[in-house]
């Protein structure tokens, strides 16, 4: 399983991944979609360590192709918590679905007036009294001359 794909080569080494993208390669997130949670968290974890050197290397006066990957680690690091929330966030709305409740974050925002109104099935009922009333219903004949 291909971990990055770096100018058309595929790369499985969390370090050559590191290595890869302090030569200006961004992390594309279609490449993140298919990774599990703990490959992201790590690839994670190796980001935020080279975006610290990168940013230790600032502080000292270090060469300015250092300072101008700071951007991209940072991107990349954004991208992969982007793809760890919405993943998370979707397991959660396939485990709700069906569900009586729900969490409020899962729910439709919509508005309070459409969220509280009736639903159809509760709009379409008839009281007791209205059925009584369409059975005595004072009907209307047409008489042909």
């Amino acid at each position: 399983m291909c971990l990055f794909i770096f100018y058309g080569h595929e790369i499985n080494d969390l370090a050559l991944v590191a290595a890869a993208l302090g030569s200006y390669a961004q992390i594309k997130a279609r490449d993140l979609r298919g990774k599990k949670k703990e490959e992201l968290l790590k690839l994670l974890g190796d980001l935020k360590v080279e975006l610290s050197r990168l940013c230790i290397a600032k502080v000292t006066g270090g060469a300015a192709s250092k300072l101008s990957k700071i951007r991209v680690v940072s991107k990349s690091i954004a991208r992969v918590l982007t793809i760890v929330n919405q993943t998370q966030k979707e397991n959660l709305r396939k485990f709700y679905k069906g569900k009586k409740y729900k969490p409020l974050d899962l729910q439709p925002k919509k508005t309070r007036a459409i969220r509280c109104r009736l639903n159809k099935h509760e709009e379409s009922l008839k009281t007791k009294q209205q059925r009584k009333e369409w059975l005595c219903l004072l009907r209307k004949f047409t008489v042909k001359a």
